[in-house]
């Protein structure tokens, strides 16, 4: 059975019951002045003190569901989390920490973390008799909602826009979901507005402004990251988890595992949090200690279509500022670079977005504020499958060769593959 009790807001902590209709405007108390998520409200105490991990049918994060917002019996899985913690010590050495490990979450079912949110929210859609569930999605969101919506029989729409990356844009279709286009991305949330409010749909992603983060019974799933990762470092903590941050969805719900588990007695800190951002609003409000983030400027077209966003949320900012993290703003120039030396020195092919932590570790390294003997996770948070039109081109194509003799010919020319390498010296 669940603990669930209801929400409570991150902010004022007022606490509101489970049945609380949920409008994307977060907190109702706060929504006027400072706006703010909500996040879920359980009683632990229900827990025998050593209450055993479930073992569930499917193995996957509902293995944990004592932590999460329904029984497992009532879940929609897809065999989601339980993703690998990989040490990567080439890459690490290369970035000036050689105690680097990869939480690769392109080995999810639709290949990104986001479905640790989508079974979540996909089975609580599904328990309040929900029959359409809709989001506004760049594409890891939407593959990931229209598979878990496919798997429970729910109807999907996924309001997009036209830089939606085309690898994304397939699967969403191929899983028999609704994709609606927009010209202007900024019209996608009146959409979304107008289905919850005439149809019942049940949106999972943010559509109102200013943005507070995406449905809170979803956010749970990531607390599962946290738990994740304490049983792979068999009960030790990291220095650092670093991600990449859009609202802050994955991040807040790390945060809120790793609170769990302090507040359980099982670990005695939390790691410190850092979000790899494109535009630079955390950053911003960081420095300014500030609660109210503040729109930046888009100053480029970022190639990290699926965190391309110019305003954080305030979830982000608390999670950053009480587990003592930063924020660090990341580019274009080297994305691609830094993509190809992950997949050719540790085997892992990762979403552009999904490459900006190890930027963002490299930065930190370099200012001092991530020590040469620090542990430190990264979230790789997809796979980069999914994002091939923007990280590959057309002179990127291989060659063709007749004859093997043409094919050696071609090999032992390449400086790259010498004739010692290849054992013909």
């Amino acid at each position: 059975m669940s603990h669930a009790t209801g929400f409570s807001c991150i902010r004022c902590g007022n606490v509101f019951p489970l049945d609380l209709q949920i409008d994307s405007r977060g907190c109702p108390n706060c929504v006027a002045v400072a706006p703010a998520n909500l996040k879920m409200v359980y009683n632990y105490q229900k827990l025998a003190p050593d209450h055993q991990i479930q073992q569930t049918a499917l193995p996957s994060l509902w293995r944990y569901a004592d932590m999460l917002p329904c029984a497992s019996s009532q879940a929609i899985s897809l065999g989601e989390g339980l993703t690998p913690l990989l040490p990567a010590t080439a890459m690490g050495s290369a970035l000036g920490v050689p105690n680097l490990l990869i939480k690769d979450e392109g080995r999810n079912p639709t290949w990104s973390h986001k479905d640790r949110f989508s079974t979540v929210a996909v089975s609580m859609a599904r328990l309040t008799g929900a029959r359409v569930i809709a989001t506004a999605s760049s594409g890891n969101a939407g593959a990931s909602l229209a598979a878990y919506a496919a798997r429970a029989g729910l109807r999907c729409v996924v309001v997009t826009f036209a830089g939606t990356a085309g690898a994304m844009l397939a699967q969403i279709k191929k899983y028999g979901a609704k994709v609606v286009p927009m010209a202007d991305k900024s019209q996608r949330w009146p959409l979304l507005a107008a289905g919850v409010e005439r149809f019942g749909w049940f949106a999972t992603s943010p559509f109102q402004a200013p943005v507070v983060g995406s449905h809170p019974a979803g956010i749970e799933g990531y607390k599962t990251l946290a738990y994740e990762i304490f049983e792979q470092m068999h009960g030790s903590m990291p220095d650092w988890c670093v991600l990449p941050v859009c609202y802050g969805d994955a991040l807040a719900g790390l945060f809120q595992g790793f609170t769990d588990l302090l507040e359980q007695g099982k670990i005695d800190r939390i790691p410190r949090l850092a979000a790899a951002e494109i535009y630079g609003s955390l950053s911003e409000a960081l420095a300014s200690k500030t609660d109210l983030i503040a729109e930046a400027p888009a100053e480029f077209e970022t190639l990290a279509v699926s965190m391309g966003t110019t305003r954080s949320a305030f979830q982000a900012l608390r999670a950053l500022r009480l587990s003592g993290g930063t924020a660090v703003r990341v580019g274009n120039p080297g994305l691609i670079a830094l993509q190809q030396q992950l997949a050719a020195s540790e085997g892992i092919f990762a979403e552009l977005a999904s490459v900006t932590p190890l930027a963002a570790i490299e930065i930190l390294r370099r200012q001092g504020v991530i020590g040469a003997s620090d542990r430190v996770v990264a979230i790789v948070t997809a796979s980069g499958l999914k994002d091939l039109d923007r990280s590959t081109a057309s002179e990127d194509r291989q060659a063709v060769f007749e004859t093997a003799g043409q094919a050696w010919e071609h090999l032992l020319q390449d400086e790259d593959t010498s004739r010692s390498r290849y054992g013909t010296a």
